[in-house]
């Protein structure tokens, strides 16, 4: 008489039963295989921009004129930021250029989002693609555009005379109260597309019902753009001020290549200065502690932005 086996609880004999976590070989090998692919980039990005910023901070402690020996200065270099006039200058023209590098084109691009989203404005896609343009644009071609406009026969002056207003034409980027803000407007239109583009793309992300909804509320314009359209925008706003910011922070192409931070003073950065002390008068540690305090600042900035931005989405 054949006997049969009794199976345990769980209906399952126990030699069948596979480990409830068994080791995965296939997966370790697609992890070590990942990183034997990353691996090239991350030895070029470890020795192009890794090894450089440590050999920075190092430098930092220094007092070197890139020829003769190195003297050890320990803070010194930072101690003296804030007490070098020419870096204090230069500071207060960083919050100026975050006004027009952030703040208006910031705004300009909500306010040409709010516009053009909709999809009854004929010619919006024409009019975004040429504010767009000036980011296909180089930093240096942009300067050269813009110093030609500014130019004392330039197109600014043509206009002027033309309409008889001879006595305020004048050379903008040599005059000092007039080159900072000239500066700023052309960084305002080199920024505004961006911050447009990104602001379009938000919106078109944002349901529809949503919109449908506030018009059955009674939702005019503006407090729809409140309600829904701002924010539906709060990531892109995020990414908008942190790329902006730090653009105004570490301005230099344009400056350089157009007033070289002139005339005298008046429209000197942090980065010029840098550059500065790193090539024109040699002191490399102090330009390297500029280059540290700046990056620092940025990294304080972009992380203040993301965790603003993280927590407004919860």
């Amino acid at each position: 008489m054949a006997t049969v086996k009794q199976l345990p609880a769980g209906g399952v004999s126990a030699r069948a039963t596979p480990h409830a976590n068994p080791p995965s070989n296939h997966r370790r090998k697609r992890r070590w295989l990942g990183l034997a692919y990353l691996a090239p980039a991350l030895v070029v990005y470890g020795f192009v921009v890794l090894v450089p910023a440590v050999q920075g901070v190092w430098l930092s402690f220094f007092h070197w004129n890139g020829i003769t020996a190195a003297s050890w200065a320990g803070l010194a270099n930072y101690t003296g930021f804030l007490q070098d006039p020419a870096l204090r200058q230069a500071i207060e023209h960083t919050l100026f250029f975050i006004v027009f590098f952030s703040l208006l084109p910031i705004t300009l691009g909500l306010a040409s989002a709010a516009l053009t989203a909709r999809k009854d404005v004929k010619g919006a896609a024409v009019y975004r693609w040429i504010i767009f343009l000036p980011q296909v644009l180089t930093p240096a071609v942009t300067a050269v555009a813009w110093k030609r406009v500014y130019a004392p026969d330039g197109p600014i002056n043509s206009v002027l005379r033309a309409l008889g207003l001879d006595s305020l034409a004048h050379g903008w980027l040599g005059d000092y109260d007039w080159a900072l803000p000239a500066i700023g407007l052309a960084g305002t239109w080199a920024a505004f597309g961006l911050c447009m583009v990104l602001f379009v793309a938000g919106t078109q992300a944002i349901p529809a019902e949503l919109y449908d909804a506030a018009r059955v509320d009674g939702a005019g314009p503006i407090r729809e753009f409140l309600t829904v359209t701002l924010p539906g925008l709060r990531g892109q706003l995020a990414i908008a001020v942190t790329l902006t910011v730090l653009g105004a922070i570490r301005v230099f192409d344009i400056v350089w290549l157009t007033t070289r931070g002139g005339p005298g003073t008046s429209t000197i950065t942090p980065t010029i200065v840098m550059y500065q002390r790193a090539f024109a008068n040699p002191d490399v540690g102090a330009a390297s502690a500029i280059g540290v305090v700046l990056a620092l600042v940025s990294l304080v900035i972009a992380l203040v932005v993301v965790r603003l931005s993280e927590n407004g989405n919860r």
